[in-house]
């Protein structure tokens, strides 16, 4: 995948903010390879997985705030994303999906050759997580399709495969958009100590965003995926499974969002 930057700077701000997201990222790998190791039951594996995507979200949380309090921290931000074919489409309904549900938008663009470009907006640290999801999860995609078997009455094996892909973009937004959501609400509760300073840092950041979507492409349009084939379920059900961030957090394999051309 090819990526542009756009209007971005330093993803980390000063040392407090680099460190916080080195040692997020640090629980984050011990409790995935907890969830990897030999001997570790299914369930154990998901409860490890679920946590790793809590503090996953905990950690947009947190750069929310101290952004408010320190604003050299973090920073509203933009990427310019081209999706090769195969599947490019696809590739960006998972890539808009993840992005959606870490609080950034995205906005499809025309491109002149085969493929899609996708524009972005944010805060840094939000694109920042969606890129580490993004990768992971586009790898795990591949190999959960690879291994897939399509049905030998499937009168059309790509209608098939592309109905499981998003089967899988499905079960995996939500799964993230499900850990995002707890800790948004764990963090605006009247109960949190900064529950209602929290709830206008969040509106603000989402005003900002659309402010710099309206000011870049004043005339915009929703667009929506559909399917044909019945791969759908087994995709889901792979997408269940997924490792939210494993392969990405072990190890940066090809190319990620932040490379900048």
């Amino acid at each position: 995948m090819n990526s542009q930057a756009a209007s971005t700077g330093p993803a980390g701000g000063p040392a407090s903010g680099s460190e916080a997201a080195a040692a997020l990222l640090g629980r984050v790998r011990k409790l995935l390879t907890k969830a990897e190791a030999d001997g570790v039951t299914a369930a154990e594996a998901e409860a490890l997985t679920a946590k790793a995507a809590e503090l996953m979200a905990k950690y947009g949380i947190d750069r929310a705030l101290l952004a408010a309090r320190r604003p050299e921290t973090d920073h509203p931000a933009d990427r310019k994303v081209d999706v090769d074919n195969p599947w490019a489409r696809v590739q960006a309904h998972l890539l808009c999906g993840l992005a959606s549900a870490l609080r950034c938008q995205c906005v499809l663009l025309p491109r002149p050759d085969p493929g899609t470009r996708i524009h972005i907006f944010g805060f840094a640290s939000d694109i920042e997580r969606t890129d580490v999801l993004y990768t992971s999860l586009l790898l795990q995609m591949w190999q959960g399709l690879t291994g897939a078997q399509v049905p030998g009455w499937s009168r059309s094996p790509r209608a098939w495969r592309r109905s499981w892909l998003l089967g899988f973009i499905s079960a995996v937004v939500s799964r993230v958009r499900t850990a995002e959501q707890a800790a948004t609400s764990q963090a605006t509760s009247p109960a949190a100590v900064e529950g209602e300073r929290m709830t206008l840092v969040l509106a603000d950041r989402r005003h900002v965003i659309m402010q710099n979507i309206e000011h870049a492409y004043p005339v915009t349009r929703t667009t929506q995926m559909t399917y044909s084939g019945s791969g759908y379920g087994a995709g889901y059900t792979e997408g269940q499974r997924a490792d939210i961030g494993s392969a990405r957090l072990r190890r940066r394999t090809g190319r990620s969002l932040t490379s900048a051309s």
